[in-house]
């Protein structure tokens, strides 16, 4: 006889579906590594299909599993909103709350403006993944994410959270010790400081070769808090975010009528999750947030 399925397999259901692999799920869901797989197998039996197919490359889901897993999801919604109403978290906005951005914007402008958040919610933890990368809202690393670029398809909400511009940065050092840089061919007598082109969050970050023909590249790293800093040593002129650069007085924008670049930041949830007041709380508060800070993304003052 097949035993019931229970919210607890399908927790362990979800966590492989969107990790891939046994031991990230394990490590999310803080259980042993044969736990999962215990879990997994267990699952398919009472089911009598088979929900993952074993690759050398990790867990991929079977016909089967695609087709539980949007039940599975919709059942872990309405489990989180249930358990929340019925805690009172409603009233008390309790629990921990994953914010994924770029690195640069959580430690140089969101870092220092959460204490307000904070000191109004006492019982809220905000988990902020600092990552040289984009959050993966499907996988449910994170609740909200401060993304590059907003997800396409799917159940998400998106807002469009500010344009931001990024400028030519030197040191004041660095640019006293050198000749005056009136136009971009004067470019091409100093080094550049750049983003690792293999790990580029979107294309569109390519900014050298929009500045020179041949940029001399002699420094790059996937963290623009690096350039920043090669920039300060006198490795040579980078492109930073206004907001990066705005905040050391010894960066001076090179070329700023013409050496430019905007882009977009966008918010984004998965819908079930913007269903929880503890995660509609920090969505507010970063679109309230940003509301008073929208020059210093566009022209860094």
């Amino acid at each position: 006889m097949k035993r019931e399925m229970d919210w607890k397999d399908l927790r362990y259901f979800l966590a492989v579906a969107r990790l891939g692999r046994l031991s990230p799920a394990a490590r999310r869901l803080q259980v042993e590594h044969s736990t999962v797989s215990r879990r997994i197998e267990g699952m398919e039996r009472s089911m009598g299909t088979r929900l993952f197919e074993r690759h050398r490359d990790g867990l991929v889901l079977t016909e089967a599993g695609h087709a539980l897993l949007p039940m599975a999801e919709k059942v872990e919604a309405t489990i989180a909103v249930l358990s929340e109403e019925l805690s009172d978290r409603d009233v008390l906005v309790d629990g921990e709350v994953r914010v994924g951005t770029p690195e640069g914007l959580a430690v140089c402008f969101l870092t220092p403006k959460l204490k307000p958040l904070l000191d109004e919610y006492p019982r809220l933890t905000v988990e902020l993944l600092a990552l040289p990368r984009l959050a993966n809202l499907a996988s449910r690393e994170a609740d909200l994410a401060i993304t590059l670029e907003p997800p396409r398809r799917g159940p998400y909400i998106v807002y469009r959270w500010t344009d931001y511009t990024y400028f030519l940065y030197g040191a004041k050092d660095y640019l006293e010790k050198r000749d005056p840089i009136k136009t971009r061919a004067d470019l091409a007598k100093h080094p550049f400081i750049a983003y690792i082109d293999d790990y580029l969050l979107i294309p569109e970050l390519r900014f050298l070769e929009k500045l020179c023909d041949e940029p001399n590249l002699r420094f790059s790293s996937t963290s623009m808090l690096s350039h920043k800093e090669a920039v300060l040593a006198g490795v040579g002129l980078a492109v930073l975010v206004s907001y990066i650069g705005a905040s050391d007085a010894r960066l001076v924008k090179v070329l700023p009528d013409e050496a430019y670049f905007q882009h977009t930041f966008w918010l984004a949830a998965h819908a079930d999750r913007l269903r929880l007041k503890r995660v509609r709380v920090v969505w507010d508060y970063l679109v309230a947030l940003i509301g008073d800070h929208r020059r210093l993304f566009l022209d860094g003052e």
